[in-house]
């Protein structure tokens, strides 16, 4: 998605309504070169967030410390990396997609990085040069490829029936082999699902099931969600469309085991104020947010509303019906859009907008369909992770990238440690690496499949700023505060990224 803790400065704008194309082509060898884009003083080309420049195999990284052998698997992480030079300015999120792949067994572990080969990757490695506009300038392609599906595929990377999935919201997910990250083409579930598909669908740990939405379902900015669930197997078993009051910039959403949650915040997205020449997405408080409640086992027809004031959210926690009907979805909250205008341009805000996290409660039942919110911390956060058996239950432990309040503008911007959350006892636990490092968001791994909540390590990529490079960092999950178990040492670094997921067993 973003920065850890705020989003780039300029407006965003995500073409949606994708047409699923297949992508071959044969992958090069390690360390094969590509050519390189231009210095830039861009602040998203520069420093931590700068691209790479080559993909590369390191079969064997050296190991601090006492790598767990019971580890195996593969850490898949995405993010964007852009191939060339940008035709016009750079928006952080227009960044080609690139896999960052770390395979763990018998406490060694191997790296590989690979671009996502969609068909703008193709089009532009063949042309030598960028043919696409990014997000503040959409419209802005080669002639060339007037028509070819633009998508970045830069945001995530899920497992789900046998797919490894590389995911943004704008378009339908873009399959990969597990091991060499070669092309498998679009994934549109026998033309069901051609886009637009979050980055952020959702895995029931119970029957297996991934439900999924998309945002301006029925065109650019129009005020419609699609709605998707898909078993186990991958078929898909439900297939509807939400009417919502207008089109808002939804990243995230919450699913329990009785309801699907959508919220729609006051981030406005207006077709009229793009062709403009006016902000795309624009923060329209006096709109309210509306949160949209469809039964699992029911339809859109049963939706059940609820307006909440001005606010927004990028990720959720997680999100659980409790025992007496109540329904908890746990956020992290910015009372302001970070960094968005208003419809005619001018700031939303003199001052930067952080979001913390907070506990927002439900009472579909209750007079007034009652809402409550309780904050359950003062630290600055972004990146939330729980451990993902605990998917839509009652839960202890999470993790995610912080800041605390005393820190710099600058540490609160992009934050500065992990954090370690017992939402029962409220003792929760932090992690700093060096100053100048960065921490890219945790994923947890259990011990065993059965083994307790919480119970087995976390895995964060740092990056070491006065090397210019990255390390792979094991933690005990819920005690953190020791500092790493183990570390895997990386030659080069992996950039900036976005979310990145687990994926148990043998390539």
């Amino acid at each position: 998605m973003a920065n850890p803790i705020t989003l780039p400065r300029r407006h965003m704008m995500r073409a949606v309504g994708a047409v699923g194309l297949l992508s071959t082509g044969s992958l090069p060898r390690a360390r094969a070169e590509v050519p390189k884009s231009p210095p830039t003083d861009d602040p998203f080309l520069s420093g931590y967030y700068a691209p790479i420049h080559s993909e590369s195999e390191e079969p064997d990284l050296r190991i601090q410390g006492d790598m767990p052998k019971a580890l195996h698997g593969t850490l898949y992480r995405n993010g964007p990396n852009p191939q060339f030079a940008p035709r016009g300015p750079y928006h952080w999120f227009d960044g080609d997609g690139m896999i960052h792949a770390f395979h763990f067994e018998n406490g060694r572990v191997s790296y590989m990085n690979r671009w996502v080969r969609t068909p703008k990757w193709l089009a532009e490695h063949e042309a030598g040069k960028s043919l696409f506009g990014g997000l503040d300038d959409p419209g802005d392609r080669d002639p060339s490829v007037a028509k070819l599906n633009a998508t970045t595929a830069n945001t995530n990377v899920v497992w789900h029936a046998g797919r490894l999935m590389a995911l943004e919201e704008g378009h339908a997910p873009f399959r990969l082999d597990p091991a060499s990250l070669a092309p498998k083409g679009f994934v549109t579930y026998g033309e069901k699902v051609k886009g637009p598909f979050t980055a952020h669908p959702k895995f029931d740990p119970q029957t297996g099931e991934m439900i999924f939405f998309g945002y301006s379902a029925k065109g650019p900015f129009s005020p419609f969600v699609s709605l998707h669930v898909a078993d186990k197997d991958g078929n898909i078993t439900r297939t509807e469309m939400l009417e919502i009051p207008f089109a808002s910039m939804i990243h995230d959403f919450a699913v329990t085991r009785n309801w699907i949650v959508v919220p729609v915040f006051p981030l406005t997205g207006s077709l009229e104020r793009a062709k403009s020449g006016r902000p795309p997405f624009a923060w329209e408080p006096d709109k309210g947010t509306h949160v949209a409640f469809v039964p699992r086992n029911g339809t859109v027809a049963d939706v059940k509303w609820v307006t909440l004031p001005p606010c927004y959210v990028f990720h959720a926690m997680n999100h659980y019906d409790t025992i007496d009907g109540r329904i908890v979805i746990d956020v992290m909250k910015y009372d302001i859009a970070p960094l968005f205008p208003l419809p005619d341009g001018s700031p939303s805000t003199r001052q930067p907008r952080s979001s913390r996290l907070f506990r927002w409660s439900f009472d579909l039942a209750g007079k007034g369909k009652a809402f409550h919110e309780l904050q359950l911390d003062e630290r600055v956060s972004e990146f939330p992770r729980v451990d993902d058996r605990l998917a839509m239950a009652d839960y202890r432990h999470g993790w995610s990238v912080t800041a605390n309040p005393a820190d710099s503008p600058r540490d609160r911007e992009q934050g500065r440690q992990l954090t370690h959350y017992d939402v029962k006892s409220g003792k929760d636990a932090d992690w700093r690496p060096n100053r100048g490092d960065h921490v890219s968001e945790p994923v947890f791994v259990p011990r065993s499949p059965d083994t307790a909540e919480g119970d087995g390590w976390l895995l964060s990529v740092v990056y070491r700023a006065a090397e210019a490079r990255s390390d792979l960092a094991v933690f005990e999950a819920t005690d953190i505060a020791k500092g790493p178990l183990a570390l895997a040492h990386l030659s080069g670094k992996v950039p900036a990224g976005f979310h990145g997921n687990w994926r148990a067993g043998a390539l």
